[in-house]
This record gives C-alpha cells, sequence and structure tokens, in this order.
C-alpha cells in the first residue's frame, strides 16, 4: 500500500496529473505552433519565452494572448475562431516533435502503477492532443483517465474534473492527491477537497506557484517516489 504523500496516515488510491509543466515540458511545439499562426496572420512571432509565461489556461487563452501581444488589441471573435483554428492544424502536426518527459516522471507513474495507485491526467489541454503526447510517450496505458479542457463543461480551476474522476474510480477526496504546476491546480484540488502537491519548476504564468500555497512543494517528482 502507497502512503500519502501529504498525509502518510492515509493510502494513496489515485493520483491526478497535471500535463503541461508537470509532466512534460510542451512549450517548444507550442511555441513553434503559435510562431507559425502568427506567421500565417503576417503578425510578429511571439517566441518561446513569451509563450512559457501564456501556457495553462487552455488553447484559446492561449491563442488570445498571442493575438493580444502580436496587435496590441483584444481581437475580435472572427479572428480569435480563425486563429485558433490556425494554432489547432499547426500543433496536430507537430505537438509530440520536442515535447519531452520532466526528469522522474516517468520513473513516479510506473511505480505507483505497479503499486496499485491509480493514475489520471487532468489538464486544460484539449483532450486529443494530450492523448496524443502520453501515447508517443508511452504512458497513455497507465492511466485510468485522460481528462482536458474540452472533456466537460468545466475546466480548472473549476474542481469539476477532478470530482468526475474521483466519482468515475469510487475514491474518496482524502484517499486522492493532485500533482500540478500552477495557482489553477491548487483552487481546483481545494475545491474538490483534495491535498495538493505542486512542482517548482513548472509554467504558473511567470509567478512562483510556493504563493499559492500546495500542501507541498517539490523540485522534481523523483522526490515523490
Amino acid at each position: 500500500m502507497v502512503r500519502h504523500p501529504v498525509t502518510p496516515e492515509q493510502p494513496l488510491r489515485l493520483a491526478l496529473f497535471d500535463l503541461d509543466g508537470t509532466l512534460v515540458d510542451s512549450v517548444p511545439d507550442l511555441a513553434a505552433s503559435i510562431d507559425a499562426m502568427l506567421r500565417e496572420f503576417h503578425l510578429p512571432e511571439a517566441g518561446e519565452n513569451r509563450v512559457r509565461h501564456w501556457v495553462g489556461n487552455g488553447a484559446a487563452r492561449l491563442v488570445a494572448e498571442a493575438l493580444h501581444y502580436a496587435t496590441q488589441n483584444t481581437p475580435c471573435p472572427t479572428t480569435q475562431e480563425e486563429a485558433l483554428a490556425s494554432f489547432q492544424r499547426h500543433y496536430g502536426l507537430q505537438c509530440t516533435d520536442k515535447t519531452t518527459l520532466y526528469p522522474g516522471a516517468a520513473d513516479l507513474l510506473n511505480a505507483w502503477h505497479r503499486q496499485g495507485v491509480r493514475l489520471a491526467v487532468v489538464t486544460n489541454k484539449p483532450e486529443s492532443f494530450s492523448r496524443t503526447i502520453l501515447r508517443q510517450l508511452g504512458l497513455l496505458d497507465l492511466l485510468t483517465d485522460v481528462i482536458g479542457g474540452d472533456s466537460l463543461p468545466e475546466r480548472k480551476p473549476h474542481p469539476l474534473p477532478l470530482q468526475t474522476v474521483l466519482a468515475r474510480r469510487g475514491v474518496p477526496a482524502h484517499e486522492a492527491i493532485m500533482v500540478g504546476d500552477s495557482r489553477h491546480d491548487v483552487e481546483a484540488a481545494r475545491a474538490a477537497g483534495i491535498a495538493v502537491i505542486c512542482v517548482s519548476y513548472g509554467y504558473n504564468h511567470g509567478e512562483s506557484v510556493g504563493k499559492a500555497r500546495p500542501d507541498r512543494l517539490v523540485d522534481s517528482l523523483s522526490e515523490l517516489g
């Protein structure tokens, strides 16, 4: 039995992981796709460093941030829709080209899976892209659930995605953990009654995730193994 990494008196039966910035560094592919979209609209490229600060709120928000940067204006709905379609087309062609697992991610998932902990990914990235990346990296078969930002009527920081997995798997909140990298992960976990661990290396919009006061902060997922 795996002991809960925040409340060791409880068993750990279910671990929910964010994807971007927690398990994988996807910014190189996201930035390349954003820049390809901007070029298509004859706008200046944003570059990887800027995109890294915009990741975490889903594809539509990422595209809106890029358009606002490139035009210095809030995009109209038509432009936003066309740009989102362009981004998704480019990202669909290259979402696994440069995306890599963070150190310790595969080892932790495999270890917990062997010990009977159910594993799920709860992300604001569209579900289809999430599954493609997880399959390419050899992780998809370890997971009971993949909840994307378009899988349900609500996404993080709303607790519904986390509550949905808890209900599907019949696991009480105190026997689960959320592992993420942003304030949205902390807010969603708190609202769902789940303890939350954050990694220090993630995206979190350029701010230290420690300010969100997770139950535990680690520098590497290997610290949880």
